[in-house]
């Protein structure tokens, strides 16, 4: 269902995370989005450790917005640990950057993107991606399944989507 698609947003530029934000707010997009700020918080909350141990509050998103220049672990590391995780290797991840460049793109389906989205300038552009991206990503796609590993006993088990979309949870301060 569209409106349980959980989004994780992986953006270290408090700016961009403000305007991603209203850009789907403007486009009517409801569905639950978590925030995170650098590479190593995104792989701590895809992998379920630290304080996204919690899944019924941070629950594995059906859809990762990734920014490639990140603190700590850029955005192709973030992605390269993706897709070796057996358990994640299906999670659709959307590159959302400002990078133009070439290497850049063949970088990021190298490593298993999706898809290569590069950030317009005007707001009104950037409500026009959000608007595609809500078209085919959210509710003409349809996700795989993704399973998670419990960490107490190391198995898998099926994301429950139970989510409401009026929900919008952020991990941190607001901007």
């Amino acid at each position: 269902m569209p409106e349980t698609t959980v989004i994780l947003l992986a953006e270290d530029d408090e700016d961009q995370i403000f305007l991603i934000r209203r850009a789907l707010r403007e486009a009517g997009i409801l569905n639950p989005l978590h925030v995170v700020r650098n590479g190593e918080e995104a792989i701590a909350y895809l992998s379920g450790t630290d304080h996204y141990a919690n899944r019924a509050e941070y629950p594995l998103p059906t859809l990762l917005l990734l920014d490639l220049k990140m603190p700590r672990k850029n955005g192709f590391e973030v992605l390269e640990w993706v897709r070796s995780e057996p358990n994640l290797r299906a999670l659709r991840v959307i590159v959302l950057t400002s990078s133009t460049e070439i290497r850049d793109v063949n970088r990021a389906y190298q490593l298993g993107a999706n898809s290569f989205l590069v950030k317009p300038g005007d707001f009104d552009n950037f409500c026009s991606l959000v608007e595609s991206l809500e078209f085919y990503w959210i509710r003409t796609d349809h996700p795989p399944q993704i399973a998670r590993r419990d960490h107490k006993t190391s198995q898998l088990s099926a994301e429950n989507k139970t989510t409401r979309p009026e929900q919008d949870q952020e991990q941190g301060s607001r901007p």
